[in-house]
């Protein structure tokens, strides 16, 4: 509760012929209580009356968040609120949301003077630029949070994001003129034909016989594991059993802002820590292919047991960044429509659910249950949804016979 003058102040003469004032007023626990004052002279008094109550008000005026600009008030609470409860990886990624997307058109305007036609015309914003949904979407998530609270607090009257609905993501595709694909859809994976130039551009030499791209193995044995990036570099060498085909997971690494406290300082930096989920530390079968892949990693650059077993130079964790820029220039090389890593993902479990054919004509594949265990899902509906790519094809004639 926000503190609140009851009177503006009351003078009166004492019997030793003295001034007296006083003034009322209700402070942040809702109690009343009083402010005295004395002087020789009821001017006097009058004066520090006068003086109390204009900085009363100033100090409400500074403390009343409905009248700051709103880059200041959500910058604020990001910082308070948001900092010390969520992962440094989401912390990241709702200051980007508030710099590039919210301060840029919101940022100047008063808190309480937000409508719901100014958050909506946010969205249309970057809507009718091209960003995608799910970008937009976390604006709408970012907003929506930060105006829940300021309700909760008592701080505005009225939220203005009730009437301002993220957009159906049907509409929001067709506003872009772009088609509603199902989810499943939209997965992208590797043809058969792309991840042979791909194995062979990531292996080409220099004409002095050494390889043009550092630690290219990886990106095969994330190909032949499913591991996330986070995942397959925050591998360390005794994390791998050979002899039983196994890697047994139990860290990830990610790159985050680097900071001074709360305040970003310029640049990125690794950071070692928990995994995405509960069920994401799990034990990973490797095929020959993978096996393959990390005597590859470790002929390549080893450091001992201890140590990544995808080091940099120094035998540090390699960087994010630089593991990306590698792929991408891969890919280029191969002539390769650009896929993010998560294709890679992405292709091992839509190969290992619509199956492999095999030389007698059968087809081997897996439940999606079991891909998920081997992805680290908790579920068996994230894996078809969102990582499966379904081979329709196999459809073809499947109703022949059930003729009605």
């Amino acid at each position: 509760m926000q503190k609140k003058l009851l009177t503006n102040g009351n003078v009166f003469k004492r019997t030793d012929g003295r001034w007296n004032g006083v003034v009322w007023y209700l402070d942040e626990q809702g109690e009343r209580k009083r402010k005295s004052f004395c002087g020789t002279s009821r001017p006097e008094v009058k004066a520090k009356i006068t003086e109390y109550i204009a900085d009363f008000k100033h100090q409400l005026t500074a403390s009343d968040e409905s009248k700051q600009l709103l880059q200041e008030s959500l910058s604020n609470w990001l910082r308070v609120f948001k900092f010390p409860s969520v992962e440094r990886t989401t912390y990241d990624r709702l200051e980007w949301t508030a710099t590039h997307l919210v301060y840029p058109l919101l940022g100047d305007k008063v808190v309480g003077d937000v409508t719901s036609a100014d958050v909506k015309a946010t969205l249309n914003h970057w809507m009718a630029v091209g960003f995608a949904y799910t970008t937009v979407k976390k604006v709408h998530n970012l907003l929506t949070d930060y105006f829940r609270y300021l309700i909760q607090q008592e701080l505005i009257s009225k939220n203005p994001m009730p009437a301002a609905p993220m957009i159906k993501r049907a509409n929001f595709l067709a506003a872009q003129g772009k088609e509603n694909l199902p989810t499943f859809e939209t997965v992208t994976t590797f043809s058969p034909e792309e991840i042979t130039k791909f194995k062979a551009e990531a292996v080409r030499k220099w004409s002095n016989g050494k390889r043009i791209y550092q630690q290219s193995a990886a990106y095969v044995l994330m190909l032949n594991t499913g591991l996330r990036t986070c995942e397959v570099l925050g591998l360390l060498n005794s994390d791998i059993d050979l002899k039983r085909k196994v890697i047994h997971l139990q860290r990830g690494v990610k790159e985050i802002a680097r900071r001074n406290g709360v305040e970003a300082a310029g640049g990125m930096e690794m950071k070692v820590g928990k995994l995405k989920t509960a069920s994401s530390k799990r034990d990973v079968p490797l095929n020959q292919a993978a096996v393959t892949a990390i005597l590859d990693l470790r002929a390549e650059r080893y450091f001992g047991e201890n140590s990544p077993l995808i080091a940099d130079e120094s035998g540090n964790y390699t960087k994010s960044v630089n593991f990306r820029k590698r792929y991408y220039r891969i890919l280029e090389a191969a002539g390769i429509e650009q896929k993010g890593l998560h294709s890679l993902r992405h292709t091992f479990a839509t190969n290992l659910v619509n199956g492999v054919k095999q030389a007698d004509g059968t087809i081997k594949a897996l439940s999606p249950r079991q891909v998920a265990d081997l992805l680290g899902h908790s579920t068996s509906e994230i894996t078809e949804l969102y990582y499966v790519k379904r081979d329709t094809a196999r459809l073809a004639g499947i109703t022949a016979g059930f003729e009605l």
